[in-house]
């Protein structure tokens, strides 16, 4: 099927595979369409079918609470079922170069462990190398449960055989209680990847500066994988930001420490507890750290004022935290646009 994509900058077509989600024929033809969150939760995909036919397959999906027309659709989450023209409310931005281009693809669970007692990390071996930027995220599916999850791949390799994430344990979350039970290594998965524009450059010759809340972290530690590898803290200064609610809740400290370590004269971690003060045995074990008993972004901006010259900032974290996060940037650090990055799940 063909689709047109109307926007304020002009028009774009491309092609759409039976079953294949608008987004991701457009993303995959180099059209560059709006989104965030590509699981039908924020709204930021919001189109209006202008003529032809085309269907939804999440009826419930919570970025539909933004539509203001029943020809109003979610390019995440809708099907063509013939050739359709759509409109978009903004412009049809061009791809960064060198990016690639989201396909779909499959994986193997081939490790799943805690690291919290409601955190775990998920290893996937995938059915052919994939090349991504740091800071990017795949969108996984599962056998039987429907919808996809959005999660940032941990590590940083070119031509990646193997993808790594992190799963917070959600109530009454289908993959991640899924995750958590027995019986998991050895399953097949469905990926879409990759996706996502909170992406780090080693040649954009800026401060780091990484807010991250829980499993947030996620795609920080690709970012900061691909910075060490490229020695850019050796010219250029990191400063990590990492919120958890309590000690129990902490994990990847000893990563984080490993990353530090080899530029310890430029590159900072900080941690925030926003729900208890932090106790000495914690603070003990990690010398090198800084903490803090706050929510991560009042801390991130306590310690970073009058420090946000040359600052390309990457947030990540719960809808809440990263709206905060964002106002902390815009208002107050007064960071240009360009020099935020993010990518909002829920």
């Amino acid at each position: 099927m063909k689709v047109v994509v109307n926007a304020r900058n002009g028009a774009r077509d491309f092609e759409c595979e039976p079953g294949e989600k608008i987004l991701h024929a457009g993303l995959r033809s180099g059209v560059e369409l709006p989104y965030e969150c590509a699981t039908g939760t924020c709204g930021t995909c919001k189109a209006r079918l202008l003529s032809g036919r085309a269907e939804s397959q999440w009826s419930e999906a919570p970025g539909r609470r933004y539509f203001k027309s029943e020809a109003d659709l979610l390019l995440c989450q809708s099907v063509a079922r013939a050739d359709c023209a759509l409109e978009v409310g903004g412009m049809l931005k061009p791809r960064e170069p060198g990016a690639t281009a989201p396909r779909a693809l499959g994986g193997v669970v081939r490790a799943c462990r805690r690291l919290t007692h409601d955190v775990v990390a998920v290893d996937l071996d995938i059915d052919e190398p994939l090349d991504f930027d740091a800071g990017q995220f795949a969108l996984v599916s599962v056998p039987g449960i429907a919808g996809a999850r959005a999660y940032s791949m941990v590590n940083f390799d070119r031509r990646a055989e193997r993808l790594s994430f992190v799963v917070k344990k959600k109530p009454g979350g289908a993959v991640s209680n899924w995750l958590f039970g027995d019986g998991v290594n050895g399953i097949s998965l469905g990926l879409v990847a990759p996706l996502g524009h909170a992406t780090f450059h080693p040649d954009v010759r800026k401060h780091v500066l990484c807010i991250a809340g829980g499993s947030g972290v996620a795609g920080m530690m690709s970012i900061l994988s691909l910075a060490c590898q490229a020695g850019h803290f050796a010219s250029w200064d990191g400063h990590v930001f990492f919120g958890v609610r309590t000690a129990r809740d902490a994990f990847f400290f000893d990563e984080l420490d490993a990353f530090r370590a080899r530029y310890p004269a430029r590159l900072s971690v900080t941690v925030a507890l926003s729900d208890e003060d932090v106790p000495a045995s914690l603070a003990g074990a990690y010398p090198e750290f800084a903490f803090a008993r706050g929510f991560v972004h009042a801390v991130a901006g306590e310690r970073m004022a009058g420090r946000f010259a040359d600052v390309r900032a990457y947030v990540a974290g719960p809808p809440p935290m990263v709206d905060a996060s964002l106002r902390l940037l815009l208002r107050e650090a007064r960071l240009p646009p360009a020099d935020i990055r993010y990518d909002k799940f829920s």
